[in-house]
């Protein structure tokens, strides 16, 4: 019985996860507290810094809220952070916490909208560099304006609806639900349907990339931003103004590489949709088109005059980005008659777990400020030549948000950053330089990887990825001359023209 019972135990701890993952994390609990009381908190703490970003490396093993929780909870009953220290931590950044919580719920309720634009322009488009162009322009746009995890959830909403549509034709299965199921595809549509994979594929990746080109632009794009435009006091206009220097050609640069990588069909890139797959979604959504009632044209109009309410009043900075997103919600659910508490529920699921992993960032923030084991490394960068400051910050920045999460860096960089101007050690106006590197820095290389862009993780992990064979590797390929020319031309940017 005993046996039986630890057995269970073992299997339940960290759910599917493999079994060298549950050990690695075992060994990490074991550890720390033997590294506290051996070789002192700054060795302790760096051991911990090391091993959430592991968790958030290996977030396709196990979402990193668990085994991340457990590290921090560890070390808050060692004392290398108090609850108070925390608590205070999380109310310094409660804007984003209220970014999270009430604008990803309330651009949920515009995605009917959303979708249907996506869709028209899917099946209006016949050009595949022009819709690929569009694709990552539109992403960009919105995530200016709304979230980019939003905005990558409608762009695989619409991709899976019309992937299903042409499945369920292939395998002449009206109510043929796995999609995953090829046995009953006849050959040629076999082709075909790998061909529409790799069609989708590029579009998925267009718009993933056009959500970190238009999220590094405005206050709202990424939860980092809010957090940085909250430390050096900009509101929304004044943000894009600072960061335009280097956001708007790294904008501009990143659609030429989309139309490149179209024309030249490098890196996975430029299959066209197939005339069989374009024949049948127009199809469905002619049919789609038809039993549109006039309640949901109605529903409609109230999602697009909340989306011009919603940019204007980000644009006039009326209130805290959050209490906008509520806004969004009242004025849509009210007018569009959602009035049952679970519907609007439903609204929070896709936030609220990233929301928890927040609250995790931010408990590794308060020990890293108690331990100050960031200080040394700060000072570091700030007795460079004030000229390589900005350029230091962008690549330390870059380098550990590709392999982690941005966010998470964001956290700690711009908080150091702003303890050493609020002890006089910068101006105002060099200090603004350094924020502006430390958001770029945060989301343009981060890119490279699915760690480093929340957006870029939910793709990887949506129920879409493995049915157009989108791996982790294929999805680095692909995002891989982006990278570089994100990259590059933002570091340039960053050295010439701040």
């Amino acid at each position: 019985m005993t046996t039986s019972l630890a057995h269970a135990f073992g299997r339940n701890f960290l759910g599917h996860s493999p079994r060298w993952y549950k050990l690695c994390i075992i060994a990490f609990l074991v550890l720390n507290p033997l590294a506290l009381w051996t070789v002192g908190p700054v060795v302790a703490g760096w051991m911990l810094v090391a091993e959430f970003i592991f968790t958030l490396g290996m977030a396709l093993k196990c979402y990193p809220l668990q085994p991340g929780g457990l590290l921090v909870l560890e070390a808050l009953l060692l004392n290398m952070a108090t609850p108070q220290a925390l608590y205070e931590e999380l109310a310094h950044n409660f804007p984003v916490i209220l970014l999270l919580m009430f604008m990803v719920a309330g651009i949920y309720f515009m995605k009917d909208l959303l979708l249907l634009v996506f869709s028209k322009l899917l099946l209006g488009v016949k050009s595949k560099a022009l819709l690929g162009l569009t694709f990552c322009l539109l992403a960009a746009f919105l995530s200016a304006f709304l979230d980019a995890l939003t905005v990558i959830a409608v762009v695989i909403t619409v991709c899976l609806g019309f992937y299903q549509v042409f499945h369920r034709f292939a395998s002449k299965q009206s109510n043929h639900d796995d999609a995953s199921d090829d046995g009953d595809i006849a050959e040629q549509q076999r082709q075909e349907l790998d061909q529409f994979r790799a069609f989708l594929r590029s579009l998925l990746m267009h718009g993933a990339v056009g959500t970190a080109l238009g999220g590094v632009c405005t206050l709202v794009g990424e939860p980092q931003n809010l957090l940085i435009g909250h430390e050096v006091g900009w509101d929304f206009v004044t943000f894009f103004k600072h960061v335009a220097p280097v956001s708007m050609p790294v904008l501009f640069a990143g659609l030429v590489t989309c139309v490149l990588l179209e024309k030249l069909r490098w890196f996975g890139y430029g299959t066209e949709l197939p005339a069989s797959v374009r024949s049948v979604l127009a199809e469905h959504a002619a049919r789609e088109a038809q039993t549109r009632t006039v309640g949901d044209t109605a529903g409609l109009i109230v999602q697009g005059l909340a989306a011009v309410i919603l940019i204007g009043c980000l644009a006039f900075h009326v209130a805290e980005v959050g209490l906008i997103g509520l806004l969004v919600i009242v004025l849509i659910t009210a007018f569009s008659g959602i009035t049952d508490e679970h519907r609007i529920g439903n609204a929070f699921k896709d936030a609220l777990p990233f929301t928890a992993l927040l609250v995790v960032f931010f408990a590794v923030v308060a020990v890293i400020h108690e331990q100050q084991l960031f200080t040394p490394i700060i000072q570091a960068v700030l007795a460079l030549p004030t000229d390589q400051q900005p350029t230091m910050l962008f690549i330390a920045n870059g380098l550990l948000s590709a392999i982690s999460d941005n966010v998470f860096v964001a956290t700690i960089y711009i908080t150091e950053v702003k303890r050493e101007f609020a002890a006089g050690n910068m101006s105002r106006e060099h200090f603004e330089t350094l924020a502006v590197a430390i958001n770029t820095g945060t989301n343009l290389p981060s890119v490279a990887t699915p760690n480093g862009q929340a957006a870029f993780l939910f793709l990887l992990t949506s129920s879409l990825a493995p049915l157009v064979r989108l791996s982790y590797g294929r999805m680095a390929w692909m995002a891989l001359p982006y990278t570089i020319v994100m990259s590059l031309l933002g570091w340039w940017a960053v050295a010439h023209w701040l």
